[in-house]
């Protein structure tokens, strides 16, 4: 059972965020410009992650230290579940890490949001509580993203997609005007390929933070 953070009782703290699979940043960013103070772990070294980085397993870190975090984002990889994969290789090449991240969010007590491609709300993998494309957001990209939260969902409306035929897509990922589209602006065009967009969790963290403000009243 997701337990009440500490964010009630210790007013003038900046809540904590843990970002699993944080890649270069792009969902750090947002959480971190709605107020958290963000520590990001990825597997791999990230040299241009702006907040305070562990390179470690996900999965093994977030069962040691998720406790210790207001909520718990995990990036799980998506290789295995996008059209790309199957389109230029073989999905049972890349982990299925869904199931186990979710497993071990829970388990630390705190609340949790997973991101992944919308393959994965197709497939029953994830549920679509929220579902969150650039255009929603005025960016000029096209770029879609599910998210799963503990909360189930729900809180403040947003405006539906709006696809325009001049939107930056999949095939202009490796320029930089898709990185700055994003407003990415630290990465590398390769680290943007797999980034999202700051706004998304801008918008979720928002979200978390007004369903914790009813929880307190």
């Amino acid at each position: 059972m997701t337990q009440p953070t500490d964010i009630r009782r210790a007013r003038g703290r900046r809540p904590r965020l843990l970002d699993l699979c944080c890649g270069a940043g792009g969902l750090s960013m947002g959480y971190h410009l709605a107020g958290f103070d963000v520590v990001g772990v990825d597997i791999e070294p990230m040299p241009n992650y702006p907040f305070p980085f562990i390179q470690a397993d996900g999965l093994e870190y977030c069962a040691d230290h998720g406790h210790e975090y207001d909520l718990v984002h995990g990036s799980w990889p998506c290789e295995r579940y996008c059209k790309v994969t199957k389109w230029r290789g073989n999905p049972d090449d890349h982990p299925d890490l869904i199931g186990p991240g979710r497993e071990v969010m829970q388990a630390t007590g705190r609340p949790w949001v997973i991101e992944n491609v919308p393959e994965t709300s197709v497939a029953g993998l994830l549920r679509p509580d929220y579902l969150l494309c650039g255009t929603q957001f005025g960016l000029n990209l096209r770029r879609h993203r599910v998210f799963e939260t503990s909360w189930g969902g729900g809180g403040d409306l947003i405006s539906p997609c709006w696809h325009r035929k001049d939107l930056l897509a999949f095939e202009h990922k490796g320029e930089r005007a898709y990185a700055d589209a994003m407003g990415c602006t630290w990465m590398t065009n390769k680290e943007a390929r797999k980034a999202v967009p700051p706004a998304y969790t801008q918008w979720i963290a928002t979200q978390f933070l007004s369903q914790e403000g009813r929880a307190a009243a």
